[in-house]
């Protein structure tokens, strides 16, 4: 599991698409809150993917025990970015896990900007 140095720290929720290497959050160690549809999933190796229908990212999930992986199903995972540019890997290091089958993404985008609004985030 990643250092955390101070202890663990809250995931920044964020939507797959707002991950881009100009983004504040784009930095290795950062504790993030992704959601996305699991596109795959290695049994052997601990690893998913998951993706919002335009952005993939690799999810380790070595970490997390008793959640069931179901390709197809909408996920949420907790955990901290490890970026490694040398080989052009980016991945999240689960923490926690949960399936979120029949989250209304739109929804959860909106509910999202207006916390962001009521926090002074943005």
């Amino acid at each position: 599991m990643a250092s955390l140095g101070l202890g663990i720290k809250p995931g920044v929720p964020l939507m797959l698409r707002e991950l881009q290497p100009f983004s504040p959050f784009f930095k290795h160690g950062q504790s993030l809150r992704l959601t996305g549809k699991l596109e795959a999933y290695q049994v052997d190796h601990g690893f998913a993917e998951i993706s919002d229908g335009i952005i993939k990212l690799k999810i380790d999930t070595r970490h997390l025990t008793g959640l069931v992986f179901c390709v197809g199903s909408l996920y949420q995972f907790i955990g901290e970015l490890l970026i490694d540019l040398d080989n052009n890997n980016v991945l999240l290091e689960a923490r926690v896990g949960r399936i979120v089958d029949g989250l209304d993404l739109n929804l959860y985008q909106q509910s999202l900007h207006l916390s962001r609004n009521l926090m002074g985030w943005t």
